[in-house]
């Protein structure tokens, strides 16, 4: 078991994003694409880490990804944010996919990464994160 998982498992940070799985989002058999899921994943990050930043942002790393149930076509996905670090230019995020699937009326954790955000200038170059 990592750090990041629980015994009985419930959202860590806020809901960020909201969205349902969609047939053009699946490969054959019906599951959705990992690629896609991260995309997601990624959007809902960068709107919390843009907040905190107090600005434009950019993704440079993905660290400790695990997918640990499929996504079926009209899963119910919601995005939960957490701030883990803050250095001086960057944003270390906790992003979690949970799902209600409609099938099975279940509430279960899909899957979970740390994102490494960068605070960036608008020529984009690397800029100091605000303090709170």
């Amino acid at each position: 078991m990592t750090e990041l998982e629980q015994d009985d498992p419930v959202p860590q940070g806020d809901l960020a994003l909201q969205i349902t799985a969609l047939p053009r989002d699946a490969n054959g058999f019906g599951d959705i694409y990992g690629g896609w899921l991260v995309a997601q994943m990624d959007l809902a990050g960068t709107a919390t880490a843009s907040r905190l930043a107090g600005g434009r942002v950019a993704t440079v790393a993905i660290d400790r990804m695990a997918f640990m149930v499929p996504v079926a076509v009209g899963a119910q996905l919601s995005f939960y944010t957490k701030p883990l670090q803050q250095g001086r230019s960057s944003i270390q995020m906790l992003v979690e996919v949970w799902s209600d699937d409609p099938l099975s009326s279940e509430w279960r954790k899909v899957t979970e990464a740390v994102f490494v955000f960068v605070a960036i200038d608008g020529g984009g170059r690397t800029r100091a994160v605000p303090r709170r």
